[in-house]
């Protein structure tokens, strides 16, 4: 087994702001991500925004829980970082990584590396990650189009 690192690039016409709004909000999830469901894992009662530390369980359109992540950083409009904790790809961290566009907007970079990996996927990964950054970008240019 082979490590593996990748970085998948878009641009939004929204505000670092709006996008890194849309990346913490779970309930956006399902709208714009390949996911049925991202569940913040906070005590019952517990009503705060996302913080380093929190955990989150990631499930598929099928119901199945495909990981558990726990986020590792966030820089409010700039970066989010998260690690897998379990699921299939244990030794996966990802960073989303958000910079004012020259031409105005956010350039977005999603990068993300796998410690284990196996050749035949690296390609899908590659593929997968070029989807999420770009389905990001396009739900976030959605948002000002309808606040417009």
């Amino acid at each position: 087994m082979s490590s593996l690192a990748v970085t998948a690039s878009s641009y939004s016409s929204a505000s670092a702001a709006l996008v890194y709004a849309a990346l913490l909000d779970a309930e956006s999830w399902p709208s714009w991500s390949a996911y049925a469901d991202v569940e913040w894992d906070v005590p019952a009662g517990v009503d705060r925004p996302a913080r380093v530390g929190d955990r989150r369980t990631i499930r598929t359109r099928t119901g199945r829980v495909c990981c558990r992540e726990r986020v590792v950083e966030m820089v409010p409009d700039q970066r989010f970082s998260y690690e897998q904790t379990a699921g299939l790809f244990t030794s996966h961290r990802g960073t989303v990584g958000l910079a004012r566009a020259s031409h105005g907007g956010t350039d977005i970079t999603w990068s993300a590396t796998f410690r284990h990996t196996l050749p035949l996927s690296d390609t899908l990964r590659r593929r997968r990650l070029q989807v999420w950054v770009h389905d990001l970008a396009t739900y976030a240019n959605s948002i000002v189009s309808r606040n417009s």
